[in-house]
C-alpha cells in the first residue's frame, strides 16, 4: 500500500498537469473569462483532489485485501479510472451549473466531456505513475 506522502505526491503532481490542461483550453473553448475558467479549475482541483486522496485510499484497501496488491494492469486500470470518474461527475456537476450559471442539462454535458478526458488522462497518469513510483510489495 502507498504511503501517505506518496499518496499526496500522487495527488498533487495529477492536480498540477490537470489545470494547466484545463483552465487556458477550457476558457476559449467556452468562450468564458480566464479568471472565471481558473476559479473553476482551482475549485475543481480542490475538489479532485480531497476525492482522489480519499478514493485512491479505499481502492488500495479494497486492492490489499481482495487482490494482495498484484501487479495493476490494464484493466484494473480501466475499473480504477471509471468508478474514480463517476463519482467526481457527481459532485461536479452542481459545481459547474453554479458557477457558471448553466441548467443541469448543460452542466452535465459539459461535465461528462471532461470526464471523458479526465477518464484518458487518469487512466495514463496512474499507469505512468506507477511505473515511476512502484507500489511497495511488502506494503
Amino acid at each position: 500500500m502507498r504511503s501517505f506522502p506518496d499518496r499526496i505526491r500522487h495527488t498533487l503532481i495529477f492536480e498540477v498537469i490537470a489545470l494547466f490542461l484545463v483552465a487556458v483550453p477550457g476558457g476559449y473553448l467556452l468562450d468564458r473569462p480566464m479568471e472565471i475558467m481558473g476559479a473553476l479549475s482551482l475549485m475543481f482541483s480542490v475538489l479532485a483532489m480531497a476525492w482522489n486522496l480519499a478514493y485512491n485510499w479505499m481502492f488500495d484497501l479494497w486492492d490489499r485485501k481482495y487482490r494482495g496488491m498484484a501487479k495493476r494492469g490494464v484493466g484494473i486500470r480501466i475499473v480504477h479510472a471509471v468508478l474514480f470518474e463517476a463519482g467526481l461527475v457527481t459532485a461536479g456537476l452542481f459545481l459547474i451549473a453554479w458557477w457558471l450559471d448553466m441548467t443541469y442539462i448543460d452542466a452535465f454535458l459539459l461535465d461528462i466531456s471532461l470526464s471523458a478526458f479526465f477518464l484518458v488522462y487518469a487512466f495514463c497518469y496512474n499507469w505512468a505513475y506507477d511505473i515511476v513510483f512502484p507500489v511497495p510489495r511488502g506494503a
